[in-house]
């Protein structure tokens, strides 16, 4: 029994056994992983709307993300790019290398921890006022964003560690440590925010994440048959370091440039001057980050799928894996969606007793529900497309969609309903329409460049050639 128990903490490789088997492992421990991560946020928005601090500080919450996820995005991207070059090394079975790109993840991570605990301090009020945050909910605002950032090393390292295990074929110990301080956090958040507000609940993520983050670390300290981590692996290697940059950036890019256009649309948001529509989108974004849980697991799955087939040289597996994973992702996907949709009202209430607002941010969910189908394609497809290497033309897709489609729709849109004279509620309603015609938009474009094949001129293509050679 125990023995059983252990191999579910092991890492997993994806190169042996049935594709969809190995995928359906990693991705649905995964997906609980992931759900216990969106908790951190939800539960604070959960508690500070239901508090004495009512729904201005819900708003205030959620003005902050927008602000908070610019100044993580590059990092995150950067975790995602050590993730893929871990995956292709446990795939090549190389543990020398393998404990170069983790020590040196170790220490590019101390280095970022330190800088934006500088630098986000500073620019926190510039950017809350570029947004237009309301003066109701500017202190608490900047309260929040000001504690996060200075305890960002926690959430830093539980990022880059969770993401070298995922890449190790490992999704359930990073699982299992989030599971518990995501009960941590909830006794803080409730334990802290009448006194403190919304200050409160960000203490209350920087302690549970800094325990997660040990947690990751001991785990990996622990896998000695696979890789040592020694004292000389912790110093910067150029050729190591490049790859983490090469494969990171364009995602961390990417997501920066995305918060740059969600800053926007917060911008046209609070514009409206309307407290409980800043409130319903807060919720609406909660709700719906529960809805995508699916299509990033199974995205990330297929990226770790990808890259230890490709570091194994198992092209063969590639195509049968990808079709197995879209179809588990598009089924998933069709069965939660409902269920979001139908259990949604209650899932608003946890934020709110106030029934005008659940009914408006179930109205805005209505709207969006067709593109979280559309989403499963999306992920799936350009999962595989990092995994092998290529990061570049996922981030494209996404810019071309959020701030070539997205942006100007949103104002467009708002602006034609305002001329038509539409009442407020509709025009608000435009801002979320906008949002799931560049979904659609997105699965059309990642299904066409996935079929015209760039992505395997990066890694496929030449391991095709060498194979072939060596049959020779």
């Amino acid at each position: 029994m125990f023995a059983k128990l252990k191999e579910l903490f092991t890492p997993r490789d994806m190169s042996q056994g049935t594709p969809w088997k190995r995928i359906a492992e990693f991705a649905f421990p995964m997906l609980i992983g992931n759900f216990a991560q969106q908790l951190y946020n939800t539960v604070d928005a959960v508690v500070v709307g239901n508090s004495r601090w009512g729904y201005t500080a819900l708003g205030a919450v959620g003005n902050a993300m927008p602000v908070l996820n610019l100044l993580l995005a590059l990092f995150v991207g950067i975790a995602t790019g050590a993730g893929i070059l871990v995956a292709q090394y446990f795939g090549a079975r190389d543990s020398k290398a393998l404990a170069k790109t983790i020590g040196n993840c170790v220490t590019v991570t101390a280095i970022a921890s330190v800088i934006i605990m500088i630098v986000g301090p500073l620019i926190t009020g510039p950017l809350l006022k570029a947004v237009g945050t309301l003066p109701s909910m500017y202190d608490g605002c900047r309260d929040y964003l000001n504690i996060y950032f200075l305890g960002i090393a926690g959430f830093f390292y539980y990022n880059i560690l969770a993401g070298v295990l995922r890449g190790l074929g490992d999704s359930l110990s990073a699982l299992g440590f989030l599971l518990v301080t995501s009960v941590l956090n909830i006794v803080l958040d409730i334990a802290l925010v009448d006194p403190m507000g919304v200050a409160g609940v960000a203490l209350a993520t920087v302690i549970a994440q800094f325990i997660s983050a040990i947690l990751c670390f001991w785990k990996l300290l622990t896998l000695k048959k696979i890789f040592t981590l020694k004292k000389a692996d912790l110093k910067i290697d150029g050729h190591y370091l490049k790859w983490i940059v090469r494969l990171g950036v364009p995602s961390g890019l990417n997501q920066a440039l995305f918060s740059c256009a969600m800053m926007v649309v917060q911008r046209l948001i609070n514009g409206f001057g309307d407290e409980m529509f800043i409130a319903c989108n807060v919720m609406v974004m909660r709700v719906d980050g529960y809805a995508m849980l699916p299509n990033f697991s199974f995205g990330q799955a297929m990226s770790t799928y990808a890259g230890q087939n490709l570091g194994a040289r198992k092209l063969d597996r590639l195509a049968t894996g990808t079709k197995q994973g879209l179809i588990m992702s598009l089924v998933t996907a069709l069965v939660l969606t409902p269920l979001v949709l139908l259990f949604g009202p209650e899932l608003m209430r946890l934020f709110t007793p106030e029934q005008a607002l659940i009914d408006m941010s179930m109205g805005m969910m209505y709207i969006l529900a067709v593109g979280y189908v559309a989403m499963a394609v999306t992920q799936v497809l350009s999962g595989v497309m990092r995994g092998a290497g290529d990061t570049m033309t996922p981030m494209w897709i996404t810019l071309g969609t959020t701030i070539g489609m997205r942006l100007p729709l949103a104002y467009g849109l708002v602006a034609i309903a305002k001329n038509a004279g539409a009442e407020p509620l509709t025009q608000q309603r435009m801002v979320f329409v906008s949002l799931l015609i560049s979904w659609m938009m997105g699965m059309i474009i990642t299904a066409i460049l996935y079929k015209v094949g760039i992505w395997r001129k990066k890694q496929v293509e030449p391991l095709e050639r060498e194979l072939r050679a060596q049959q020779q």
